[in-house]
């Protein structure tokens, strides 16, 4: 850990400003589309839509078109922003490892060319250089397409493949600023992958006195009670895009709050996902941070939040575990000497 970085007010103050610094330089004027709308239960992508949405809120541009891909219409977007630009959701899917989302935006380069469209902040992965010719192409022919990109690797990627417009950005969940921590119950709380983008060959035991979870898992009940609730909102709300904003707002803040309630479980935080670590900057949990498959993780601490007095790094679990016992024994020591 290093005692003598940043604090989290510091870290998410600077780095939100930078996002706002940079989406105000490239976002062209016009009524706008928010497209891409995460509807699954990965927290770390409703982060992001949240953090996109307070950007454009603070802005006064919120989208007069949202959508996620399954109900995204060429001809009702166009209808409802005119000229206006069409703003793709970030994440981590721009490449192979996400097939579904990296041929969405194939079809909106090649269905709306001339269209501004800006693709919030990205990770790259492609299995290959060449898996990227596609894309390439389709970038190419559309001529106003402009790629915020969240590491230097990514960077490097895209500069030398594409040729668009090309920026680098942090990513939009800091948008959301700092929260509060709810009260830890365990000594470690661990939020580890169990989907492919899991790094391999790491499959060290978890210590008897450590909590692990993933995020992906919902309770069916509360998202009935959520459906519910949202039928009764449609009952008084007669605008469909209103109604479309709204669920899309309150699945979105529903799972952030899942997510900052399971990482305020532990003293400390051991996690291989990215929003994880964005997440625990926010609640200013001290966190070990293992990388994910292609190194996304390590790529985003190197680039933005590697000083914060808070963070601990790992190369595996063993050692992941081992610094943070270390540091929450550590954290128990200073409650006793300050009590």
């Amino acid at each position: 850990m290093n005692s003598d970085g940043k604090t989290a007010d510091q870290i998410v103050g600077e780095l939100a400003q930078h996002f706002a610094q940079v989406l105000d330089s490239v976002l062209p004027p016009g009524k706008l589309a928010l497209v891409d709308f995460p509807d699954h239960s990965n927290v770390g992508d409703s982060a992001i839509w949240l953090g996109e949405m307070a950007y454009l809120r603070e802005r006064g541009r919120l989208p007069a078109y949202y959508s996620a891909i399954a109900d995204f219409d060429d001809q009702a977007c166009g209808n409802a922003i005119g000229d206006g630009p069409i703003l793709i959701h970030g994440g981590g899917n721009l490449g192979t490892l996400w097939p579904k989302h990296e041929a969405f935006r194939l079809h909106l380069l090649r269905r709306h060319r001339g269209r501004p469209i800006i693709q919030m902040p990205q990770s790259i992965h492609y299995a290959n250089p060449e898996s990227a010719a596609e894309m390439a192409e389709a970038i190419k022919r559309h001529g106003k397409f402009t790629l915020l990109v969240r590491d230097a690797r990514s960077l490097a990627f895209a500069r030398e493949h594409f040729d668009c417009r090309i920026e680098l950005c942090p990513d939009a969940a800091l948008m959301l600023g700092r929260q509060v921590r709810g009260i830890a119950r365990h000594p470690i709380f661990a939020l580890l992958r169990t989907d492919h983008e899991r790094a391999d060959g790491d499959e060290e035991p978890l210590p008897p006195s450590a909590v692990a979870d993933d995020w992906l898992e919902e309770d069916p009940a509360q998202k009935r009670y959520l459906r519910l609730s949202l039928k009764l909102h449609r009952l008084f709300l007669r605008d469909p895009m209103a109604m479309r904003a709204l669920r899309q707002r309150r699945l979105a803040e529903w799972r952030f709050r899942r997510g900052l309630a399971m990482l305020s479980q532990g003293e400390v935080v051991v996690t291989d996902r990215l929003h994880a670590h964005i997440l625990s900057l926010l609640l200013d949990i001290p966190h070990v941070l293992l990388d994910n498959s292609y190194g996304k993780v390590t790529g985003f601490a190197d680039q933005w939040t590697g000083d914060y007095a808070g963070l601990l790094r790992a190369t595996g679990r063993a050692q992941a575990f081992d610094l943070a016992f270390t540091r929450q024994r550590a954290g128990k020591l200073r409650q006793i000497v300050n009590a």
